[in-house]
């Protein structure tokens, strides 16, 4: 294990940009003059990768963290591709300094990262573990030290098991119990981090109430279901509550949701005002409410009895303002409109339509234009971040060392020319957080797909940034396509 100190982060980050030294990483100096500025993003605009702690750190039975539900889940024979667990994962919890090296030399300006619960209070609640506290503490001042801005998710899905084990979600004390462990940690943390994030993506780790992908893997009737959904919202809002009492003055609070990125079926007046109704009844479980403090009519029409039981009290909490909003953004859902008393109907893709290696990935680059510019438009969201975009591809290390996912680099051009397009028509898109920085444990599909920038090879630990890292570096470096 490496130890985090200033002398020998220089020599990690030295050895880390040499990794980019390639000819495919930069153009001379005369193509950099005759670039364009009209592709351009904003001098302030974040620049960053994302990760969660269970994908990436390992170490799941050090310095007194508590078991999550990923821990357990994943250890159940069929849940994952092969069996894989996040047990070591990437070894992150000892090798960041490794890793924020490769963050300094691709030039990231911003790292969005996750909290592990589990690490702050090994059983949801009671007694904390400082252990945690000082891990993410060393963490965090090493990306300070790199010029490298954290943005924090509170919870990527990590649940401790004990609070699981009374009810998880189902119950409403583990709303209060995320709550009591925010204000804690950003107690503890509050003065060297200014950017938090609640939860990351409600809609998937809701999922696990009621398929087999997620933990618990339970399949719960309609308005049980419902209600944990609720449950979950009154987190977000409690714990939002909660960083704001105890963090510092200035810092922002948000949360980062992969809300339905509805896209017109093409830019005809009609399907534009289709998807204007879409976004904010797609996003009728989560999203809306957030951003408005109360259900839509329609959503809870749609659910007739299985409608969650809440008080006007409880939709105040989920709809306490944030400051900003992230978008994890991937593929299209693309609407047109129709007579129906919605106003739109979903357009399915035909078997042809192009996906990466996740088979769930469509390519649907368009949504990086509308699922801001509609999100601020519908919901008056006035700063928003895409805390996740990426794609997973077939990567493999060629005869001469090098990664040469081409179809990554593809896939990235695609759509951040329509996130280009979208800031310059003023919609306010702060910053980018590439998924993934480093090939990790996904969920349940184990290490079978690789969405990092930086190729791990799990045997051994050693890290590659792939030729998409060189891309993407060139981009940050000219700030613009």
């Amino acid at each position: 294990m490496t130890r985090f100190t200033r002398r020998n982060f220089g020599r990690l980050a030295a050895t880390a940009a040499a990794s980019f030294a390639s000819p495919l990483a930069t153009g001379s100096a005369e193509t950099q003059k005759r670039l364009s500025n009209d592709r351009d993003f904003p001098n302030d605009f974040f620049w960053g990768s994302a990760t969660a702690a269970y994908q990436i750190e390992g170490a799941v039975h050090e310095d007194g963290r508590g078991v999550s539900t990923w821990d357990t889940f994943s250890h159940i024979a069929g849940r994952t591709h092969n069996g894989d667990t996040g047990d070591i994962a990437d070894d992150s919890y000892h090798r960041y300094p490794q890793d924020v090296a490769l963050m300094k030399a691709m030039g990231l300006k911003a790292c969005r990262f996750s909290i592990a619960w589990p690490r702050i209070f090994p059983n949801g609640t009671g007694q904390p573990n400082l252990k945690g506290i000082d891990h993410y503490r060393r963490f965090t001042e090493a990306l300070h030290n790199a010029g490298i801005e954290p943005f924090c998710t509170m919870y990527h899905w990590d649940l401790p098991q004990a609070l699981e084990d009374k009810g998880g979600w189902q119950n409403r004390d583990t709303a209060k119990a995320f709550a009591d462990y925010c204000g804690y940690t950003v107690g503890k943390l509050g003065g060297i981090i200014a950017h938090y994030m609640t939860m990351n993506e409600m809609t998937t780790f809701v999922s696990g109430y009621s398929d087999t992908r997620h933990p618990p893997g339970i399949e719960l009737d309609m308005k049980s279901l419902s209600q944990v959904k609720h449950n979950i919202l009154l987190g977000h809002g409690l714990g939002v509550q909660a960083i704001r009492a105890n963090a510092p003055k200035g810092v922002k609070v948000g949360c980062a949701e992969n809300a339905a990125p509805i896209t017109p079926v093409f830019n005809a007046p009609e399907h534009i005002a289709a998807a204007r109704k879409a976004y904010v009844e797609e996003n009728a479980a989560f999203l809306t409410p957030i951003h408005t403090g109360r259900y839509t009519d329609a959503y809870l029409k749609r659910l007739g009895a299985a409608a969650p039981v809440f008080t006007s009290e409880e939709m105040k909490i989920i709809g306490t303002p944030t400051d900003f909003q992230g978008l994890n953004i991937y593929g299209a859902r693309t609407v047109r409109a129709t007579d129906s008393e919605l106003g739109y109907e979903k357009v399915p893709n035909p078997p042809s339509y192009p996906h990466m290696a996740s088979s769930w990935l469509s390519i649907g680059p368009e949504a990086m234009y509308w699922a801001p510019k509609l999100a601020a438009e519908t919901l008056g969201i006035k700063e928003i971040y895409i805390t996740e975009n990426g794609c997973s591809c077939d990567d493999a290390i060629a005869a001469d060392g090098e990664v040469y996912d081409t179809d990554r680099v593809m896939f990235l051009n695609a759509y951040l020319t329509q996130l280009q397009r979208s800031v310059s028509e003023g919609v306010p898109v702060k910053g980018y957080f590439l998924w993934s920085l480093l090939d990790n444990f996904e969920w349940a599909d184990g290490y079978s797909k690789r969405f990092g920038l930086v190729y791990v090879d799990y045997a051994t630990q050693k890290r590659t940034p792939k030729l998409s890292a060189k891309f993407y570096g060139n981009l940050i470096a000219k700030n613009g396509l």
